[in-house]
């Protein structure tokens, strides 16, 4: 009986010399394939601004003005006065709107944040009554801006228009007497008004000249073509102007009234 075969429990096999353990993979091995390289950081994009869409024009109507530019009647002479009680008028009242009185307004509305138009609207006009009281017959109808020189020696005697160039005002007088007093203003130096005496020898209500074309209310015509007259530019603008040679008057008032009590034949002094 041939031996019995002895069970053996089998081996590992042993490992082949041929073959070698992979090496282990560290942090920073180049992988066999690179992955694709990442896209470079960048800063996020700030979130879109959403632009704010401008403001729609206001379709509302302008306040209506009471008042404005040209505008000529006694309210506006009392809004005169009332602006110069608060130091915002530094002149006469004239009852002329002009760019003197349209600064005033502007200076009144924006230092109480009010729309800054130069008219007078009933808003403007109702603040101005608030802060101010009613002015006095003195307020709005003053003598003169500037004093009277005293009169020259041949404005004593009977009806005289007695009108200076050194104090700028015109008195009218009777005998001695001053009955009214106005400021004036006379040609530039090369349209000159005329010095000397004379005599009012026409008297032209609602005049215009047909040398500038320009009108000349209340025009008392006392030298040739020279005459005393409302100005509506010296009431606007002041002394910043000259006449063609009248003696301009800012006042309508005071040479409307001046207008009706002189008379053909009374007697002009123009002294220097």
């Amino acid at each position: 009986m041939p031996p019995p075969v002895r069970a053996t429990q089998s081996a590992a096999p042993a490992p082949s010399p041929f073959l070698t353990a992979p090496a282990p993979v560290t942090e920073d091995a180049k992988p066999a394939t690179a992955p694709p390289p990442s896209p470079p950081a960048s800063t996020a994009a700030p979130a879109p601004t959403t632009a704010r869409p401008a403001p729609e024009p206001s379709t509302a109507p302008p306040p209506r003005a009471l008042m404005r530019t040209g505008s000529e009647s006694d309210q506006v002479r009392e809004l005169q006065a009332r602006l110069r009680q608060i130091g915002h008028f530094g002149r006469n009242p004239t009852g002329y709107y002009g760019s003197v009185t349209a600064d005033s307004v502007r200076s009144f509305q924006a230092k109480r944040r009010l729309p800054v138009t130069g008219n007078t609207d009933a808003v403007t006009w109702q603040r101005l009554l608030a802060m101010t009281r009613v002015p006095t017959a003195a307020e709005l109808d003053p003598p003169t801006e500037r004093p009277l020189a005293a009169p020259d020696e041949r404005c004593l005697k009977g009806r005289v228009l007695c009108i200076s160039k050194k104090s700028r005002t015109l008195a009218w007088m009777n005998d001695g007497k001053v009955v009214s007093a106005m400021d004036v203003r006379f040609g530039s130096e090369y349209t000159p008004t005329r010095e000397g005496v004379f005599e009012v020898f026409w008297k032209s209500r609602d005049h215009v000249s047909t040398l500038y074309d320009t009108p000349m209310p209340y025009a008392l015509f006392f030298s040739g073509g020279q005459a005393v007259h409302y100005s509506a530019d010296f009431a606007a603008n002041g002394y910043g102007g000259a006449s063609h040679g009248c003696v301009n008057v800012r006042d309508k008032k005071k040479v409307a009234a001046l207008f009706d009590q002189v008379k053909n034949g009374d007697k002009v002094v123009v002294s220097r």
